[in-house]
C-alpha cells in the first residue's frame, strides 16, 4: 500500500478531503518540491475533489510551494516579535547577500527567500525555518555563517558574492 493510501485510510469513508494537507506534504517532496498546477490537479483526481479546492489550500498555506525553488528555502519569520528584534534586516541583509527579494530564487538554484508568518519561537527571534530545522537569534552578522554552512552540507561551492552594502571609502 502505498503512503498515499495509508494517509487516505486514517480518515473516515467521504472524509477523503481531510487528506489533503499531508497528501500536498508528499506530492510536494515526490514533485520536486514544488507544486505545479499539474501536481495539484493530480492530487484533486487522488481525493476525487474538484482541483480549485486544492489550489485553495496550496495558495493559502506558506509551507507549500507553487513554484520552482532553491534547494534551501529560507523562511524568515516576520511577524510581531521577530519584526521587533530586526526580521526586516535579516530578510534585507538576504536579499542583497543573495541578489533576490522574497519569492525569488537565487541564480545558482540554492536559496529561495520566503517571508512567512509565525513559525512559533518567539521566544529566540528572530528566526527563520529552512528545511525542518529552525535557525533562531538570528543576526546580520550571523548570516554569513549560516549562508556558508548550508552551502557546505549541500555541497554547492561559495561564490564571492563581496559585501552586500556599499564600502564608503571616503
Amino acid at each position: 500500500m502505498s503512503l498515499v493510501q495509508k494517509i487516505i485510510k486514517r480518515y473516515p469513508e467521504g472524509r477523503h478531503k481531510s487528506a489533503l494537507l499531508p497528501i500536498l506534504h508528499v506530492a510536494q517532496a515526490e514533485f520536486g518540491g514544488w507544486l505545479s498546477p499539474e501536481t495539484m490537479d493530480y492530487v484533486a483526481s487522488i481525493l476525487n475533489i474538484k482541483p480549485i479546492e486544492v489550489y485553495e489550500v496550496a495558495s493559502f498555506y506558506s509551507m507549500y510551494n507553487l513554484q520552482p525553488v532553491g534547494k534551501c528555502v529560507l523562511e524568515v519569520c516576520q511577524t510581531g516579535p521577530c519584526w521587533l528584534r530586526g526580521s526586516d534586516d535579516i530578510i534585507q541583509y538576504i536579499s542583497n547577500k543573495l541578489g533576490i527579494q522574497p519569492g525569488e530564487t537565487s541564480a545558482d538554484g540554492m536559496f529561495t527567500l520566503k517571508v512567512v508568518e509565525c513559525l512559533a519561537s518567539c521566544g529566540s527571534a528572530p528566526m527563520m525555518q529552512v528545511g525542518n530545522n529552525f535557525i533562531e537569534n538570528l543576526s546580520v552578522e550571523k548570516m554569513d555563517d549560516v549562508l556558508k554552512k548550508l552551502r557546505e552540507t549541500h555541497n554547492v561551492p561559495s561564490p564571492d558574492y563581496g559585501s552586500p552594502y556599499p564600502v564608503n571609502k571616503a
